[in-house]
């Protein structure tokens, strides 16, 4: 397990710390730091903007580059920036640097996909890769260690600090795993296509829009986005509107980060060993049964909105490129899922758009929150699409073989 252990550090460091330590901290720095509530909108915007923009990067050029040192590149660059926030006072520096973190976060993502998808074992390589995913949940329960331990003791630049050297560790533990990394055995299906093989960039979003394998990954991250993003961001200010007590929203992240840490491996080891279908059925309804239960009565049931929310959310970047990677190079998977993380972005957008213009006709976000669960709905079919295409090909397969024998 040292691979995915490794790579589920490096999570931690890119997007446990640089995407969502800032938010964290923000209340304390503000004590020190005179940061304008249209600067706060600003710096949300330019760190989805280049998050997007790291994840079209790496999928059209990411295969011209070498991982493993693009990996190394990325952790150098996390923790440089992160020691660098301690010492910032400027709220432009501050967005310029929160927005090099996003991108650094996006292309880290992506080499892990490819370093795993060619070098782990195919019958471990979901388990991997959902655990490595899963180290931003790690990361969010790092985060409210710092906040409760570290902030009241040494202040909220030891938080940046003690974030920007736990990364140059994992930099260091990194290169030496890379250093010893060799390709798995490869035994190529006629889907699969050489280990080597890439998707020219020219081709590239004719692939995303007429293969089944590369549409489904889109679609669902789509409709991942657009659930997740809107139900993290709008959850507090619902809460809230209903007169439900503050703390049943901390109880809620607590349970989504707990959820978190341990359905990667679980939900890993179901897609080897089960098939993707059933990991993205079994996470998907989760997350729509949580949202059933949350719409119906809010108070009573948010924690287990919050379980299934855990339960998808992070291992399912995992499950999806793992199950890309039975159909694609791990050249091409990381190019899918450049793309993959791409259509998510837009699909939170679209999602804190659509929230935000039913909150201002309807004075009320319940609207929103019903929109989501008929979204979630939506990727249980597609998980049972998916299921169903696996099985029939599996079974065909069998029949091939039986023939030929």
């Amino acid at each position: 397990m040292r691979m995915p252990t490794t790579f589920g550090m490096n999570q931690i460091v890119s997007h446990g710390f640089g995407m969502f330590l800032f938010a964290a901290l923000m209340p304390f720095m503000r004590e020190s730091i005179e940061i304008s509530a249209w600067q706060l909108a600003t710096i949300g915007a330019l760190t989805q903007l280049a998050y997007l923009g790291g994840a079209m990067l790496l999928g059209l050029l990411g295969h011209r580059l070498g991982t493993g040192r693009l990996a190394l590149i990325t952790g150098i660059t996390s923790s440089t920036l992160l020691l660098t926030m301690s010492q910032l006072r400027d709220p432009l520096l501050i967005t310029l640097t929160l927005t090099c973190l996003a991108a650094s976060a996006a292309i880290s993502w992506g080499c892990i996909v490819e370093i795993v998808s060619r070098c782990a074992r195919a019958e471990s390589r979901s388990t991997y890769l959902s655990c490595a995913s899963s180290g931003t949940a790690w990361g969010y329960a790092i985060n409210g260690l710092l906040i409760l331990v570290v902030v009241p003791l040494l202040g909220w630049q030891a938080s940046w600090q003690v974030a920007g050297l736990f990364g140059l560790l994992v930099v260091t533990l990194t290169w030496h795993m890379l250093r010893d990394l060799k390709p798995a055995p490869v035994s190529p299906t006629a889907s699969a296509g050489p280990v080597d093989s890439v998707i020219p960039t020219s081709r590239l979003f004719a692939t995303i829009i007429g293969e089944r394998t590369a549409l489904f990954a889109c679609l669902i991250c789509l409709l991942v986005g657009f659930t997740t993003m809107p139900f993290s961001y709008w959850l507090n200010s619902y809460l809230d509107e209903l007169s439900l007590p503050a703390a049943l929203g901390g109880y809620t992240w607590a349970t989504v980060g707990g959820t978190g840490m341990v359905a990667g491996f679980v939900t890993g080891k179901l897609a080897d060993h089960k098939g993707h279908g059933t990991a993205l059925l079994v996470i998907f309804s989760g997350f729509a049964l949580g949202l059933l239960a949350f719409v119906a009565d809010p108070g009573k049931f948010a924690l287990v909105a919050g379980f299934g929310y855990g339960l998808m959310y992070f291992p399912m970047w995992g499950i999806v490129a793992g199950w890309v990677n039975q159909h694609y190079s791990s050249t091409a998977t990381m190019q899918i899922s450049g793309i993959c993380m791409v259509t998510f972005g837009l699909g939170g957008t679209l999602g804190n758009l659509l929230a935000g213009y039913i909150r201002e006709t309807t004075g009320s976000l319940q609207g929103i929150f019903f929109v989501l669960t008929g979204a979630s709905l939506l990727l249980v079919a597609l998980a049972i699409v998916i299921l169903r295409g696996d099985r029939q090909a599996a079974l065909a397969a069998k029949l091939a073989a039986a023939e030929a024998c």
